[in-house]
């Protein structure tokens, strides 16, 4: 199945998307909630409600403004260094073991959002991923087991504030200023995309201008290696959400002239079979402005 979780006149629901029509299904059944996790915790349940489709609500999917598709994720686990010509653009050495940082819950938004330029750089930079869903939870999860745990893929702008991202060895700061992490809108279920969701393209762009382009098979680590590495050390919840990295094009690496996000430019992340995020760019100054 495919999901988006938003808003309407009605409130926020969970609907089932199919074509350009979204089903709304905790009209059907309150259990639902407002977000994923009703259904990731109750899997009965979803497949229960897609057999009922016919009697839900329909909306235009372009009536609803997406919301975080999990409200609020327990865990944000990002991999850095997962496509080689990514890795060689940067000037790092080509890993055995994947970059690993976490992002925090104020770092993230929806798509559609405003991703933010802080005041005090004008080095935002876009970083189209696949994300990953946990659905089961695990520790030492078996690589050949580790996609039985993805509740589904969903779509990631992982955007970067690049000076504040090597201020230190560690990459927190640049990865976690408000407002800079972009998800969704859409949810696939494993059985919409390829095994691991590999071998789909991914895109990102602004305009007709195209920054990134590639496939999702060219990863290193794979979702499922990627979920075996990080169960090794933590445990996996249900909710938890883990970003597989980018592909080659990212702006800090375009010669001769790095090419940042700007205010009033729309930045685009497309994932083949999952879906576009896209999120207006503005300054700080503007949402406080916006707040007064």
């Amino acid at each position: 199945m495919k999901f988006l979780v938003g808003t309407t006149a009605s409130g926020t629901s969970v609907f089932a998307v199919e074509g350009e029509s979204a089903f709304d299904l905790k009209a059907l059944d309150a259990a639902v909630g407002n977000d994923l996790m009703g259904l990731i915790e109750n899997p009965d349940l979803m497949n229960r409600l897609g057999s009922m489709l016919d009697k839900a609500t329909s909306v235009p999917v372009a009536s609803i403004t997406p919301a975080l598709p999990v409200a609020h994720p327990g865990t944000i686990i990002c991999l850095g260094l997962n496509y080689v010509e990514h890795i060689k653009e940067g000037g790092y050495d080509i890993p055995d073991y994947p970059a690993l940082f976490m992002r925090g819950k104020n770092s993230i938004m929806a798509a559609g959002a405003p991703m933010v330029r802080p005041t005090c750089s004008e080095k935002l930079d876009y970083e189209a991923e696949l994300m990953v869903i946990i659905g089961k939870g695990g520790r030492h999860i078996a690589e050949d087991d580790a996609l039985d745990h993805v509740f589904g893929y969903t779509v990631f702008n992982d955007g970067s504030v690049r000076d504040y991202q090597r201020k230190t060895h560690q990459w927190t700061p640049g990865k976690n200023f408000d407002n800079t992490g972009a998800i969704g809108p859409f949810v696939v279920t494993p059985d919409e995309v390829p095994a691991g969701a590999s071998g789909l393209r991914i895109e990102s762009r602004v305009g007709a201008e195209i920054l990134q382009s590639s496939n999702t098979g060219n990863m290193i680590w794979s979702a499922a290696r990627s979920i075996a590495i990080i169960s090794e050390y933590t445990t996996l919840e249900p909710g938890d959400l883990i970003a597989l990295g980018t592909p080659p094009g990212v702006g800090h690496a375009k010669r001769p002239n790095p090419r940042w996000l700007r205010p009033g430019e729309t930045v685009e992340i497309e994932i083949e079979g999952i879906g576009i995020c896209a999120s207006p760019i503005i300054d700080e100054a503007e949402m406080t402005v916006a707040a007064q």
